[in-house]
Parts: structure tokens; C-alpha cells; sequence
């Protein structure tokens, strides 16, 4: 008869666990007294090893998630004994006592004990043991990982978390944005709480657009407003192109320990959301293109030039106006605005980053591929009005991507329509969540 390998139970409270990993595959040969798989609580990881010799069978738990004491997780067939596959588990016993034999065969080979655990949390430092090993296996410092467990204490969780940040800074690390330019320029518009709310502003703007829609969203949430390379008090190093651009705001999300968000970007950010969403370095789970670039040759090649050479409040007042089809929706932008650029600087940055980005006046890139790569929630939203994105550009979008085009709306639909955009992306938080 196949010897059974149970979850064992660890502690008088303990009703479910979790195989965090297992060291031998189906089919292989163990010995008795073998460590054969990671066993991981609320309270530590141990080595739970074989209760017999034999070729073991019918592995279960390898996804991770949460079992009953007493679940069924493989079996353990004798030499030359015929296998007859098992059933995966039996039933719970997490409101039973737990027999003497559970306790003693999982408590075999701790990986970390409690005393332990306490000096660490005695150093300032607190964290659970399968936190401590995959931190070292991930080379992280663990007094620098922000623990969301009971009293701060670091979790599985914030570890994985860490470890996404850490490959984006790898990642970035190359880039010459590392060498040439300080970190972007950025501001936490609302201080709140799970996944962040990022906002990418396009070509010309910087992160102050998106205070009027941010008094509309739901409160409680966290959002990060961020200027691009050339933008607002951004510097502008080497970027030149698209993904320089995406690049940009991985190292400024990897700076925020920012590991997966929604993201939300406008015109030219809407481009660069969207080419960060097909990266993966930082895990989008929700993605809002409002007038977006990269979905067709055309661009208003007057306004482009024309904006990024605007010094004077006057030239700077006739090139805003292109961007709404209601003049006084944008008003209030107009000082500020052209006092932004009153020295040149932001200018001349601009009439680089147009040269490369829209080669004699279209659009040099494209998200067509990226948006196709993506099955997470997304929103394309348009004014039907828009003199600098033609509308029609959402046509041909996959169909997995919802889209919204308002009428007499032009180029800023969420100064325009901000109401119904700040609708929007609650319900896109809401399936994001």
C-alpha cells in the first residue's frame, strides 16, 4: 500500500498552510526522513520531509495556495508497487485537535524558530521566515522593505513586491538615463491607500493638468503625478524616443516602490502608459488612454512645432486654444503656462523631443502591438473634436479595449469632461481592483 503524505499540523492554531515549494518532482526516489517539500504559516516555514522510502507520487499544492491540515499531498509507492492514481487531498481537519504524529513530523527541520524571529524583530527588523530566505534569494535588504503583516512585520507579499521594483532598477539601470539626467520630477497628488493611480501627462503639459480631474476620483486611493523627461521640472537627458520615455517613468516608479498600478496617460503619456503596460517590468493592471498617440500616422504638426516654440504669452494663448473647443475650459492654464516657458528652457527641450518623436510631422511609434499583447481592463477615450489626435485613430483598437468619445469635446477630454472621465476611471479601478 502507498504510503499518504499529509499536510501536517505545526501548532495547536494552525487550520490551513501552504507549500511554498517542493524539493523533489513526481516520480523521483526519496528516502525516508528526506526533506521533501517547504511548508510555510502565519507564523514560520519548515522542511516537512518523507515519512517513508519510496517513489513518490501524485504531488499536490504546487500552485501555492492555501490547504487544510490534514490535506493529502502526494503519495509514497514502494519499489515495483503499481500506481493507482490517488485522490488529491482528504477532507479538512482544522476544528479537530491535531494528533501527536502532525506535530512531529512537521516540526522536523525549522527553517527559522521564533527565538530567532524575535531577535530579528529585537534589531528593529520583523519578518517571517519564508520572507527572510526569499529575500535572501532575491539578494534584498530586508530593513529596507516597508512590511505590511502585524506590526509592520514583512510578509511574503512585500517581498515579491520588492523584488518587481528591484528588476525594473536592474532593468533601467543601463539606460543612459542613469548617467545623463536626475530622477523625474514628481509629486503624490492624494496619499492613500492599495494600488496607485498613475498619471502621465502628453506632450507640452506637465503634472499640474491633472489636478482638476484628481479632485474627482475616489478619495482614499494613491496618486502619483509625474513629469516626463523634458517636461515641467523634469530634466531631459538622452530621451529621444518612446521607449526612452517608458524607461524614464520605470526608474521614477521603481524609485516609489511602485510594483503594479493602474495607469492613466494623455496624448504622448498616454503612448508611454501604454508602452510600459506591454514591458511588464512594472505589472499594469488597469490602463487609461485619454486622446493618445500611437494609434496612426497624423498629429497636428502647426501645434506641435508651433508650442514648442512659443516664448510669449501671446503665442502660448494661441496654441492652448487648439486644444479645446470650449476656450474657456482652459483659461486658468494660460499664465501659468506661458510663465513656465517664458525662460526657453522648457522650449527647447520640446523642439528636440519633436523632432524625433514626430519626424517630418507624424507620428514616429506606435501602440497598436502593445495594446494587443494586454487582458487587463483598459479605456480609450477621445473628444470627437480633437484638432491634434484625429478621433478616428480608435478605430481598429482590439475589441477587448472600451471606448468613449464624447461630442464637442477637442484634445483635453479630462478638462472638458472631466466629470465624466473621473467616471470612468472609478469604474476601470473597480475592475482593476
Amino acid at each position: 500500500m502507498p504510503v499518504e503524505v499529509i499536510l501536517p499540523r505545526v501548532d495547536m492554531d494552525m487550520a490551513t498552510g501552504r507549500i511554498s515549494r517542493w524539493y523533489v518532482e513526481n516520480g523521483a526516489r526519496v528516502a525516508k526522513d528526506q526533506p521533501i517539500f517547504e511548508l510555510e504559516t502565519d507564523k514560520a516555514a519548515m522542511e516537512v520531509e518523507a515519512p517513508a522510502a519510496g517513489i513518490i507520487r501524485d504531488i499536490a499544492g504546487v500552485g501555492g495556495g492555501e490547504l487544510p491540515v490534514g490535506s493529502t499531498v502526494a503519495w509514497i509507492y514502494g519499489e515495483g508497487e503499481a500506481h493507482a492514481p490517488q485522490a488529491g487531498s482528504t477532507a479538512p481537519e482544522a476544528t479537530t485537535r491535531p494528533r501527536a504524529s502532525e506535530v512531529s513530523t512537521a516540526a522536523s527541520a525549522p527553517i527559522l524558530s521564533p527565538h530567532e524571529e524575535k531577535l530579528d524583530a529585537e534589531n528593529g527588523v520583523r519578518a517571517t521566515p519564508l520572507a527572510r530566505r526569499l529575500a535572501r534569494e532575491n539578494g534584498l535588504d530586508l530593513e529596507n522593505i516597508s512590511g505590511s503583516g502585524p506590526r509592520g512585520r514583512v510578509q511574503r507579499e512585500d517581498i515579491l513586491a520588492a523584488s518587481v521594483v528591484a528588476k525594473v532598477r536592474a532593468a533601467t539601470a543601463s539606460d543612459s538615463l542613469r548617467s545623463t539626467s536626475a530622477s523625474l520630477h514628481r509629486v503624490w497628488l492624494r496619499r492613500g491607500e492599495g494600488m496607485p493611480l498613475v498619471l502621465i501627462h502628453g506632450f507640452g503639459s506637465d503634472l499640474n493638468s491633472w489636478r482638476a480631474l484628481v479632485a474627482l476620483l475616489p478619495r482614499g486611493k494613491s496618486i502619483l503625478g509625474l513629469d516626463l523627461p523634458g517636461h515641467g521640472e523634469s530634466p531631459l537627458g538622452s530621451v529621444a524616443t518612446l521607449d526612452d520615455f517608458a524607461a524614464a517613468v520605470e526608474a521614477c516608479l521603481a524609485e516609489e516602490n511602485i510594483s503594479h498600478a493602474i495607469l492613466v496617460g494623455h496624448s504622448l503619456g498616454g503612448a508611454v502608459a501604454a508602452t510600459i503596460a506591454a514591458h511588464g517590468h512594472v505589472e499594469a493592471r488597469g490602463l487609461m488612454l485619454i486622446a493618445p498617440g500611437g494609434l496612426g500616422p497624423e498629429v497636428n504638426r502647426a501645434f506641435i512645432e508651433g508650442f514648442a516654440r512659443a516664448r510669449s504669452s501671446a503665442s502660448v494663448a494661441a496654441w492652448m486654444r487648439e486644444l479645446v473647443v470650449d476656450e474657456a475650459a482652459i483659461q486658468s492654464f494660460i499664465a501659468p503656462t506661458a510663465a513656465q516657458r517664458a525662460g526657453g528652457r522648457l522650449g527647447d527641450m520640446q523642439e528636440k523631443l519633436a523632432a524625433s518623436l514626430f519626424p517630418d510631422g507624424v507620428q514616429g511609434f506606435s501602440i497598436r502591438d502593445a495594446l494587443a499583447s494586454l487582458s487587463i481592463p483598459m479605456k480609450i477615450v477621445f473628444g470627437a473634436e480633437d484638432r491634434i489626435i484625429p478621433a478616428r485613430h480608435a478605430a481598429n483598437v482590439p475589441g477587448s479595449v472600451a471606448q468613449h468619445i464624447f461630442p464637442r469635446v477637442g484634445h483635453m477630454p479630462q478638462i472638458e469632461a472631466k466629470d465624466a472621465v473621473a467616471a470612468l476611471l472609478a469604474e476601470l479601478m473597480r475592475a482593476a481592483a
